[in-house]
């Protein structure tokens, strides 16, 4: 599809990195200059923006950590004064407390922009309406996807999430034909939809959906693009970046990420060694032009690889490949390290189970236990316990081939599993209960 900037969008690389090292080598001496938190980090780890004379030259900077931004809760870390914002998100603080994330009046320009290049990179433009059911208010889904559709010109339809039958009356009523949500509640609404007689290939006019927020597979993209007839794009973004901000592009082959607003790593998550293009780390983001709340080097514990060549879409920009996980995800089974979305890859090739599962990770005596919950097929449920039985030890042996670990399984009839507006939670860890 044709670029929203083509200036930026098709740079040639080694302008691009020069402009990536102007921006960069300005914000350390910004931070280094104006910021107490990000001076006092710099002088503790030896390094001085004098420092820094090249791109290889990031690895020399600190880390920054989501712990970072507990301890310097509300506004610590900002590097601008409080009259120059015009906007906070914050964080729910599920798991400790809430991050505070300020803006400025750039800090949002440059978020719709970045927004605006992803979703013309997939055809989105002028005269699509975009239903946007990720939640408004202080989470960051939102606000990032509807600004984003209505910088490109695009018609926005608020849904946030919730009242799903008449999110699927309003997409018909009003012939959405984009969807910003999470893939989850996309299955959610599906269902819905199914149970009032209507399909959404068939009945309504959805070509395209923006799916984030939470891990996904490629499995689940081809089913949910088989079953709802739409082309299914991953989207990507923290709280602490900005929100939701890089799409993939028509040819689905990874996430652009714009080098002239960010600058990516892959690192160990044990060492923190950087790591070569293709290899599986933690994505480590350095944001270059970003006012309210600078980040350098963050952490964002996601896992995925990274890209460089040039996309056949013309794109210059780096690419990530799909979230695999979080390194805070990982299940340590026996020994062994377990992703849930190992198991979802495994249960969406097994045609006989459906598209919700949940794993209870459990300790009886000395011995970890893993239990896989998924949801049995329409087609394939039975009330034939034989029949059920074979099913299962097919899913057993499936997954004990790709995990490396005995998992027990339980069959549900479909329907069964909770469903969620929000993100998903698929694990449950009773271990440290």
């Amino acid at each position: 599809m044709p670029p929203w900037n083509p200036r930026i969008e098709e740079m040639p690389i080694d302008e691009l990195q020069r402009l990536q090292f102007k921006l960069l080598k300005s914000q350390v001496y910004r931070l280094y200059s104006f910021n107490e938190f990000y001076r006092r980090r710099m002088k503790e780890h030896d390094v001085h923006p004098d420092d820094i004379k090249n791109l290889e030259d990031l690895a020399k900077l600190p880390f920054m950590y989501k712990s970072d931004l507990r301890d310097g809760y509300p506004d610590k870390i900002f590097a601008v004064e409080r009259s120059e914002l015009v906007r906070y998100h914050v964080s729910s603080g599920t798991t400790g407390k809430p991050t505070v994330v300020g803006y400025t009046e750039r800090d949002i320009a440059n978020w719709s922009e970045s927004l605006a290049r992803a979703f013309s990179s997939c055809g989105l433009g002028r005269g699509d309406v975009v239903q946007v059911s990720y939640g408004y208010g202080l989470f960051t889904g939102g606000l990032g996807a509807h600004y984003g559709a209505e910088r490109l010109g695009a018609t926005v339809l608020p849904t946030s999430v919730g009242n799903t039958e008449r999110q699927v009356e309003l997409m018909q009523d009003l012939h959405v034909t984009a969807i910003a949500c999470t893939p989850s509640y996309l299955l959610h609404i599906g269902e819905v939809a199914e149970k009032m007689g209507i399909s959404i290939r068939d009945d309504t006019d959805l070509q395209m959906g923006f799916l984030g927020a939470e891990p996904w597979s490629e499995q689940m993209r081809t089913r949910i693009q088989d079953w709802l007839g739409i082309r299914a794009y991953d989207i990507y973004g923290t709280s602490e970046l900005s929100g939701p901000m890089f799409t993939e592009c028509s040819e689905q082959q990874g996430i652009h990420i714009w080098g002239d607003l960010a600058l990516l790593e892959v690192v160990d998550p044990a060492t923190g060694e950087v790591l070569e293009a293709g290899e599986e780390g933690e994505l480590t983001v350095t944001m270059l032009q970003k006012e309210a709340l600078p980040m350098v080097r963050y952490r964002t514990g996601d896992l995925t690889v990274i890209d460089t060549d040039r996309c056949a879409c013309g794109r210059t920009h780096p690419r990530i490949g799909r979230i695999r996980g979080r390194v805070d995800d990982m299940l340590i089974v026996r020994g062994i390290n377990v992703f849930p979305s190992q198991v979802e890859h495994t249960l969406l090739e097994i045609p006989e189970v459906g598209k919700h599962f949940q794993i209870v990770v459990d300790r009886k005596g000395a011995l970890d236990s893993m239990l896989v919950r998924v949801e049995v097929s329409e087609e394939a449920f039975s009330d034939r316990i034989p029949d059920l039985m074979v099913i299962k030890r097919k899913v057993e042996h499936r997954l004990k081939s790709s995990l490396n670990v005995s998992v027990e399984v339980e069959l549900v009839e479909p329907g069964t599993l909770p469903r969620f507006e929000g993100k998903s939670r698929k694990v449950i860890d009773r271990r440290s209960l």
